[in-house]
């Protein structure tokens, strides 16, 4: 079983990415984030052979699953704060596994009300990642985490350093994540490997020079962390033309 997700920076703009995409590597679910639109295409992914689900917001955030597997919507919103109408989490049930999808808050500038809400956000993740693995669902968490977690998942260090991505608490929280039990798909197969990004800056030729950052991330519960088998970055769609300053990522399941 293949499970994909990709930040696709407005899924009107990128559809044809997302099909092609489909097409050359035909995962059995994909979750994408930032689709800033007000309605999601699904008719076009319908003629692929997915079914979908989504969460939308008009302009902004936005998150949506597609799946070749009947879906079985669980919820729409992270659970803690009933005044945040933020598109950004979407909970389903695919095959007997829980998949969630998360867009995480970016949280720039650092001490704004965006960083607050950035690190209220992941507290509030923390606590259902908390339910969810002392549950025996298999749990998969993936999105657009918007956490650089360590110095290995960015070209320059010192370039982040101020920035909300790289910033000592949402890399704590991250680290609560994989504490409680949750294995980073991709650390767990390439250890050491330094280069492997999933985002480039649009400017200064970011992505010729290979100066970007890990922010995009797969996280398993224990049980699906046992059936891993692959996970690798696909930088291809990355140098299209008009692309998203986002690579997909995907994990092959046994």
């Amino acid at each position: 079983m293949i499970v994909a997700t990709w930040n696709i920076n407005s899924i009107n703009a990128r559809a044809q990415h997302v099909k092609e995409w489909l097409n050359a590597v035909n995962p059995d679910v994909l979750l994408l984030q930032e689709l800033k639109a007000s309605e999601f295409p699904s008719l076009v992914f319908r003629e692929f052979g997915y079914e979908s689900v989504a969460v939308t917001q008009k302009a902004y955030n936005g998150v949506a699953i597609l799946s070749r597997r009947p879906i079985e919507v669980v919820s729409t919103a992270l659970a803690g704060d009933d005044a945040d109408e933020h598109a950004r989490f979407l909970e389903a049930m695919i095959d007997g596994m829980r998949v969630v999808n998360i867009y995480l808050p970016n949280g720039n500038p650092v001490g704004s009300e965006k960083f607050i809400y950035k690190i209220t956000w992941m507290n509030r993740l923390l606590k259902q990642m908390q339910s969810w693995i002392a549950g025996s669902t298999p749990t998969l968490v993936a999105g657009d985490y918007n956490v650089i977690p360590e110095d290995i998942d960015c070209h320059k260090p010192s370039s982040w350093m101020h920035d909300a991505l790289f910033q000592p608490e949402p890399r704590a929280l991250y680290r609560a994540y994989l504490e409680l039990g949750y294995i980073d798909a991709f650390r767990s197969l390439h250890p050491d490997e330094k280069g492997q990004f999933t985002f480039w800056d649009y400017f200064r030729k970011a992505f010729d020079y290979n100066r970007g950052i890990r922010i995009d991330h797969i996280l398993l519960s224990p049980s699906l962390g046992a059936r891993l088998e692959r996970c690798e970055i696909d930088r291809s769609p990355r140098g299209k033309e008009k692309p998203s300053d986002h690579a997909p990522i995907f994990v092959k399941l046994s």
